[in-house]
């Protein structure tokens, strides 16, 4: 098993505070020249110019190669246009079959991209948000997540999660990761997302700027790169809405303040928790979750109360099959005639006051292995 040795993380944020960046994400002259920066790691050290990858890796080498090594937080590829970063699977993260949650990955994601962001020189406020973006109140806002989990790693397996982003239409970005097991160098989960630009003041989105597609283009891969292949693509599948009357819900969800971001909103990784609220118990008690597709369309607030909706997904090649009873009607699922063991649900979560809509998503269920 791999160890990580303890280190005082003081240690690291006073080596970091030594490298200043100058010029380094400002907007670029020219598309086709390649970017400028000058870098200085100390006061004494002489300054010269590198791209801004360049900048960020040499200063990062520059604090101490040693440091990083024993602190074991990953940090950008070789190219400098994607990020990697380790992780035990700790006991809190697991759970009663001392297997990782959902939750636990997807909490994963979320912390390798915004570690991704800073380690560029962006900002360290947990919004990843450019100069040009600050100076314009603007963030990045989650408008899909798409996940797919394989195998999921066990209490005290150390993982590496390998994360990019890379331009996605007119308003937005895409961030991708692929996860391995370090043990044994398989890849047991995939996930993809994209993001939109919002005005944090007015709440409205906003088309992504060239001055902003400047400041982070120059850190993402130069051809397009995919967690996923574009051939049978689940995470592009668009989710038909979920009508009453459903078969299984929870009413009366309640935001926790643990619940919240910084940004003083239901976090991300919550909806998850309360889409799997109202999945009936057979499924929870003999499958695992094994592909998640959520679509945030409105944020959430402290004060909301949600209800979370859920029903069967019929697809194409498709029938109808019991998976067991709720004590006076048998349960159903959907499931491929040559996937008896998948089952197939779509997801609504909504205000309880007015019925607007706060996320819609799709799940897909295994049978749990035998471990």
């Amino acid at each position: 098993m791999l160890k990580f040795p303890y280190c005082n993380v003081t240690d690291l944020n006073q080596a970091l505070a030594q490298c200043r960046f100058v010029g380094l994400l400002g907007p670029l002259a020219s598309r086709r020249q390649s970017p400028r920066a000058v870098v200085s790691c100390s006061p004494s050290s002489s300054e010269f110019s590198l791209t801004p990858v360049q900048a960020v890796m040499s200063c990062q080498q520059q604090v101490g190669s040693s440091l990083v090594n024993r602190l074991r937080l990953g940090g950008l590829t070789e190219d400098g246009f994607s990020y990697k970063e380790k992780f035990i699977i700790r006991g809190f993260e697991v759970g009663i079959n001392k297997i990782a949650t959902i939750e636990t990955i997807a909490n994963l994601l979320q912390e390798v991209g915004s570690n991704h962001a800073q380690s560029v020189g962006f900002s360290t406020d947990g919004f990843g948000t450019s100069p040009t973006m600050r100076k314009l109140h603007l963030i990045w806002v989650t408008a899909r997540m798409h996940i797919e989990v394989y195998k999921y790693p066990a209490w005290r397996d150390v993982i590496e999660i390998e994360t990019w982003c890379q331009n996605e239409g007119r308003i937005g970005t895409r961030r991708d990761w692929i996860l391995n097991d370090v043990a044994t160098g398989e890849v047991f989960g995939r996930a993809t997302s994209k993001w939109v630009m919002m005005n944090q003041d007015t709440r409205r989105m906003q088309k992504v700027s060239d001055d902003v597609k400047e400041e982070y283009l120059v850190f993402c891969p130069r051809e397009p790169r995919l967690a996923f292949s574009e051939k049978n693509n689940k995470s592009l599948k668009r989710i038909a809405k979920l009508e009453d009357p459903v078969r299984y819900s929870k009413l009366g969800l309640k935001p926790r303040r643990a619940d919240l971001d910084m940004n003083q909103h239901v976090n991300n990784i919550t909806y998850i928790g309360w889409v799997l609220e109202s999945i009936p118990k057979e499924i929870i008690d003999t499958h695992e979750l094994q592909a998640i597709t959520l679509d945030y369309r409105r944020e959430c607030q402290q004060y909301n109360v949600v209800d979370s909706l859920t029903g069967l997904e019929l697809t194409e090649g498709s029938k109808m099959v019991s998976v067991g009873t709720n004590g006076s009607a048998t349960a159903t699922a959907t499931t491929r005639e040559d996937d008896h063991d998948c089952h197939r649900f779509l997801h609504l979560l909504r205000l309880s006051s007015d019925g607007r809509e706060i996320n819609r998503g799709r799940t897909e269920w295994r049978k749990k292995p035998t471990r």
